[in-house]
């Protein structure tokens, strides 16, 4: 994408716009049009057309889910010509109203999107139209190439029969590669593996935080800990600098607190001037960027719809990474912890790939027994979104605060995730679940797990889930060959009230692990009425402890470090 198509793309914009936001149009349906030139000839992808009457921010940044979220409805283009249109009224699903025919009349501001898909030809045969990894990490809101409308002020009736046009106008231009620092160096490959399956050129990246006076000591050699997660733009949580006192606040309501951006800069600050301390262990950490068509990042294991990254990552990127930042090379010598996705993650390395790591740390890890998956039973309930009886039924809830207040429901956030894309393509929760995975469809695209509509599960999905990432089921399965590898090498953590509700796969999980024989000899601990995502501190609130990931772990890697090094090996080099 050249810059020129990051520029406005329709002539006396400025002029158009400012008589729109003080006219306001009427408006019953949405007529969404591309502009006649400087885009492709020909655009596949989802429109995603956002209403809200909150007109201080653009709305696409405002999309969410709960009570207050803006009113969202999608539709699937294929092939439309530059200057061409889509159309969105009554009988397109919406959330959180599910028709336009229930959104009340009142004065709201709109805006539309393009969320461009790209054809994929992949090794399995099967043709698929899927949004590109472009550098945003799936966040259909910022990827580049992507096109945005200017908001819009719209009186809204539903009882009138007026359609609004809503012109598409800017390109979303290209993300700034980040730059290599002392500290913070920066690799990509190409992956073969993933290459192949996907039919194009596939790339990893490698965020790398590199020890004080690396540069200095070419004789060191380092261990490598990788901190997997959601998409990183760069290395995130370090700086050089202190915080500027006066940097303007920004709150954080989930933790009730005014100025989160001064504490998240001063622990970033704190974190640089620990990792630059004489008596801190010098040693390598690494934040992955392996988002892909589906989602921010690919859960690092081999899926059936994303291709093999389990192996691009352990076979392609950490020999790279530790070939060029002078790793140690051994599995005694490798770590992995996360939060949340990357809590499941790092389990997921260390069981799938036992002798390549000598620790996870999982945190709140996404559901690593499908017997609760969230809060669902995928083997034995019918149903994802109900609990059905024979005379009636209860929502199932997705979301909650420390004292059990629900936000939302499972079946608003399925019916969220589908108006952003059908066939998994919203980059959502769920959708990447389904994705890393379902089988592959007949059509290319995952298998539903469960009906986005009615909520009605799968059991033959289910059952495949079950033998190739139900986490908890695959340790019972293997133990007796795999228990001896890890039974030392798995540490979870998570708060008793965590919002999604992963506490309760943790528990069947330890379940299991306390009559594990050989025995269990890891650690697994519980966070007091602690909220998404406890990480295993019980001296500071989480909204500190979320800031330390980067050290917190140190103390107890050093030790199975000692333990578990062979004879002759370099414990040395690496701590001047």
């Amino acid at each position: 994408m050249n810059r020129q198509k990051s520029a406005w793309l329709a002539g006396g914009t400025a002029g158009l716009w400012a008589a729109l936001l003080a006219a306001p149009a009427l408006a019953t349906d949405f007529r969404i049009t591309l502009p006649a030139t400087g885009i492709d000839a020909s655009n596949d992808g989802r429109i995603i057309l956002v209403i809200t009457p909150d007109g201080s921010k653009e709305p696409r940044f405002q999309v969410k889910l709960g009570a207050d979220a803006p009113q969202v409805f999608g539709v699937n283009i294929d092939g439309l010509k530059p200057g061409g249109s889509a159309s969105i009224g009554r009988g397109v699903l919406g959330y959180p109203a599910e028709d336009l025919s229930k959104v009340p009349a009142g004065d709201y501001t709109v805006q539309a999107v393009l969320h461009k898909y790209q054809t994929y030809n992949l090794s399995t045969g099967h043709t698929v139209k899927l949004p590109a990894a472009r550098g945003a990490g799936q966040n259909w809101r910022a990827e580049p190439g992507n096109i945005i409308s200017e908001p819009i002020k719209v009186r809204f009736n539903p009882a009138t029969k007026e359609i609004v046009t809503i012109p598409l106008t800017k390109v979303i231009p290209p993300v700034v590669e980040p730059k290599d620092s002392e500290f913070i160096r920066h690799l990509k490959i190409r992956s073969e593996r993933l290459s192949r399956f996907w039919g194009t050129d596939v790339y990893l990246r490698a965020h790398v935080l590199v020890p004080r006076d690396f540069d200095k000591h070419p004789e060191a050699r380092y261990p490598l800990i990788i901190n997997h997660g959601h998409f990183p733009a760069d290395f995130g949580g370090f700086s050089t600098t202190p915080p500027d006192p006066n940097e303007p606040c920004k709150p954080e309501p989930r933790f009730n607190e005014p100025c989160y951006n001064r504490i998240e800069a001063q622990e970033a600050f704190d974190l640089y001037k620990r990792w630059t301390s004489d008596n801190f262990p010098r040693m390598l950490i690494v934040e992955i960027d392996h988002s892909n068509p589906y989602y921010d990042d690919s859960y690092a294991v081999n899926s059936a719809n994303l291709g093999p990254y389990g192996d691009a990552i352990m076979k392609e990127l950490v020999p790279e990474i530790e070939k060029q930042f002078r790793g140690l090379g051994q599995g005694w010598a490798r770590f992995t912890y996360g939060g949340s996705t990357g809590g499941w993650e790092a389990l997921a390395v260390q069981m799938f790939y036992p002798d390549d790591f000598n620790g996870a740390f999982a945190a709140c890890p996404d559901p690593i027994d499908f017997r609760q998956y969230t809060n669902i039973n995928i083997y034995e309930d019918k149903n994802v979104f109900w609990k059905v009886g024979p005379f009636g039924k209860v929502d199932r809830p997705a979301h909650r605060n420390y004292l059990g207040h629900v936000d939302y429901t499972v079946e608003q956030e399925q019916r969220l995730e589908l108006v952003l894309g059908d066939k998994s393509r919203s980059g959502q929760q769920w959708d990447i679940w389904e994705a890393v995975y379902s089988p592959q469809g007949a059509d290319g695209y995952p298998q539903r797990i469960f009906d986005k509509r009615t909520g009605v599960i799968d059991p033959k999905v289910a059952a495949y889930w079950r033998e190739n990432y139900d986490l908890r089921h695959i340790m019972q399965r293997d133990w007796k060959t795999l228990g001896p590898k890890i039974r030392d090498k798995i540490f979870l953590y998570v708060g008793d009230m965590d919002n999604y509700y992963l506490n309760n796969a943790v528990y069947l999980t330890e379940d299991f692990l306390k009559k594990a024989d050989p025995a269990f000899t890891g650690e697994i601990a519980y966070g007091d009425r602690a909220e998404h995502c406890w990480n295993g501190d019980p001296n500071q609130p989480n909204h500190i402890s979320r800031l330390r990931y980067h050290t917190m772990y140190v103390d107890k890697m050093l030790k199975r470090i000692e333990a578990a090094a062979p004879k002759g090996a370099d414990l040395k080099s690496w701590r001047y």
